[in-house]
């Protein structure tokens, strides 16, 4: 009988909570190792992200860009290693956003340490470029077509009617109203920068000549890439502009992950491991018939977001675990 495979679902911008996985901190002993590597790489400023990190009273803190891409790049990091070392390696790496990055860091693209410091660097250098803002709403790229008009942007596909739009903040606020009209759900996401939208062309440009110099090398464990919705080729992860343009170019999450699911969700069937501190990525799989028919299973590997940064991190992910190590 084939092995299901295990595909590790990393999130980015938008999915940051307050304390997120800091439930594992200190207790499972290979995302803590991590976590602390992460930090010290980081130097002073990495003192600062994790005091903020373990500070419930920065709550807010955590949705500026220089400070949740660091974080969120190092807790889906740590989280991997820590599959690893206490299940077994995810066969397949699929993340959103500076996930993606994350994907490539764990598959060996790039060493951790190092794209850890020129994420941070990144993110440093944005200030004012790209201002703006990002709006997640149920509805269809195709129903939204007078919002695009109006000048916003499809930033990410994250499910068949979960639709990311980015733009400046004025355009946003014409967009809101005119959804709310509509009595469209609509929900501000945690960004001061409309990223994955044209805007971000020149931090892009930037940020692919730090990848540059990182030398990156073929991944050795399968990536599903939200920019093509297909396995990163040998080619491509070597490139280091796939991995920059991935900031102004749309993430096609939903299409990368429905093609998982077409492919191999029924037959042997795939095991999806939500790594988000909002259990979001994993919303859309559970309305495909692999996972509602199929023997496809979805497994949170964090609390939810109201207990995040508790003993139910710890619980969460050691549920997980279990269902791995028994074979579900």
């Amino acid at each position: 009988m084939t092995r299901r495979r295990v595909v590790l679902l990393l999130p980015g911008q938008g999915a940051q909570r307050a304390g997120m996985a800091a439930g594992l901190y200190g207790v499972q002993p290979e995302f803590t190792r991590w976590m602390d590597e992460m930090f010290a790489a980081l130097g002073a400023d990495g003192d600062e992200l994790r005091e903020l990190w373990l500070s419930p009273a920065t709550a807010g803190a955590v949705d500026e860009a220089v400070v949740a891409q660091p974080l969120l790049f190092a807790v889906g990091h740590a989280l991997g290693r820590a599959v690893r070392s206490a299940a077994q390696e995810p066969d397949v790496l699929l993340g959103h956003s500076v996930g993606e990055l994350v994907a490539a860091c764990l598959a060996g693209v790039f060493t951790p340490a190092e794209l850890a410091t020129a994420v941070a660097g990144h993110v440093r250098r944005l200030d004012d470029t790209g201002r703006g803002g990002m709006l997640a709403v149920a509805a269809t790229t195709e129903e939204l077509s007078a919002q695009l008009r109006a000048g916003a942007v499809v930033a990410a596909e994250n499910g068949p009617r979960q639709t990311v739009l980015a733009g400046s903040d004025s355009v946003l606020a014409a967009v809101r109203g005119q959804l709310e009209r509509r009595n469209i759900t609509l929900r501000t996401l945690g960004s001061g920068h409309a990223f994955h939208s044209p805007v971000m062309v020149p931090a892009a440009r930037r940020f692919g000549q730090d990848l540059g110099r990182l030398g990156p090398r073929p991944p050795r464990v399968t990536i599903m890439s939200t920019r093509t919705a297909r396995p990163v080729s040998a080619g491509q992860a070597v490139d280091p502009a796939f991995w920059a343009d991935q900031m102004w170019l749309p993430v096609r999450y939903w299409p990368a992950l429905r093609s998982l699911l077409d492919s191999e969700g029924h037959d042997p069937g795939l095991v999806l491991l939500d790594a988000s501190a909002d259990r979001s990525l994993a919303v859309a799989a559970r309305g495909h018939r692999a996972v509602l028919r199929g023997p496809s299973s979805v497994h949170p590997l964090l609390a939810r977001s109201d207990r995040a940064g508790t003993v139910a991190d710890a619980e969460a992910f050691a549920a997980a675990v279990a269902a791995l190590r028994s074979g579900v």
